[in-house]
């Protein structure tokens, strides 16, 4: 008799545990070692606590039940809101900066037939207190290192600017009643269906042109030169923290990307993807949100990235085929 399982979710068996147990410990004795103390939250949280953190991580959620007094609870999508919640409520009175790692199960909607994973395995650090650039050049290095600690040899970190698109729809005044379509359009790199609302909103033809430009500039540090204008303050954050990354001599595994965006709307700086050639998705994502522990009463820049380690583990394993 076969029972089905929910879809999006599968069985792990004994050897592919053994082989994400070792993957774990070895970021996480990266994590440890610079300094970055484990924490455990809650697999599930009020709905008005996600919410609060950002209405479309409440909205990620892929389940919901109800306490005894008929309060909503959503299993987690997303860790960097609890841990925003977990600093504001248990470290008031730290002086920052707080580094702080996990290692967890997070659960997410998603669309049917997509074949995307409802529960994953996550392990992530978050650095709370210190500014950007620099901060962000410490979140980056790290987990570069860490993955290389663990394995892999082929993973690039991709670095956009949260606020670059944001600024460039502002400065070509696209109605705000628009801008989400854009940002969904950017996040798929659909630039075809971008460009074809950008005409259907009245831009003009020069206009078009700078929203599908500078959203396409990906590479090196050469791609910042061609951009600027309505983007220069993001581009100029960039070119900052990419010299950053050059000291710590981690600067090779950076791709600059001025099209990134992340689906969560948190993001006030720096974006983040982790890739590796091996595979064809995204092995994790972060940035800076500089703004979310103000929304637990607790105003602290922040930065976070969060890998998903089944994902990792492919990406391990497609790099030994290639050998």
């Amino acid at each position: 008799m076969i029972h089905r399982l929910p879809p999006g979710t599968r069985d792990v068996l004994p050897a592919e545990m053994r082989e994400l147990r070792a993957l774990s410990d070895r970021l996480r004795a990266s994590f440890d070692g610079a300094g970055y103390g484990e924490v455990w939250t809650p697999s599930v949280e009020y709905e008005d606590t996600l919410r609060r953190g950002d209405e479309r991580a409440a909205r990620a959620g892929a389940y919901r039940l109800f306490d005894e007094h008929g309060r909503v609870l959503v299993l987690r999508s997303d860790m960097t809101v609890s841990i925003a919640r977990l600093v504001a409520t248990r470290y008031g009175g730290v002086r920052p900066p707080v580094r702080l790692c996990y290692f967890a199960h997070s659960h997410r909607a998603v669309e049917r037939g997509r074949g995307h994973a409802r529960e994953f395995l996550q392990g992530g650090i978050e650095l709370i207190g210190p500014d950007a650039p620099e901060g962000d050049a410490e979140v980056v290095a790290l987990v570069l290192g860490a993955l290389e600690q663990a394995g892999l040899r082929r993973h690039r970190i991709g670095i956009g600017d949260g606020s670059l698109v944001r600024e460039l729809l502002g400065e070509l005044e696209v109605p705000h009643e628009r801008r989400s379509a854009l940002l969904e359009h950017l996040s798929r790199r659909d630039l075809v269906a971008l460009e074809f609302d950008a005409e259907a909103i009245g831009l003009s033809p020069a206009a078009r042109e700078l929203l599908v430009t500078v959203p396409s500039l990906r590479g090196g540090p050469e791609v910042l030169d061609r951009a600027g204008g309505p983007v220069a303050r993001a581009v100029e954050g960039l070119r900052e923290l990419y010299e950053l990354l050059a000291e710590r001599d981690a600067a090779e595994r950076v791709i600059l990307d001025l099209g990134l965006v992340r689906e969560l709307g948190y993001y006030t700086g720096a974006v983040l993807e982790v890739y590796d050639p091996a595979v064809g998705y995204a092995l994790g994502g972060g940035g800076r949100y500089d703004e979310l522990l103000g929304r637990f009463g607790t105003p602290l820049a922040a930065c976070g990235i969060a890998l998903d380690l089944q994902r990792v583990h492919a990406a391990q394993a497609a790099e030994e085929r290639l050998l």
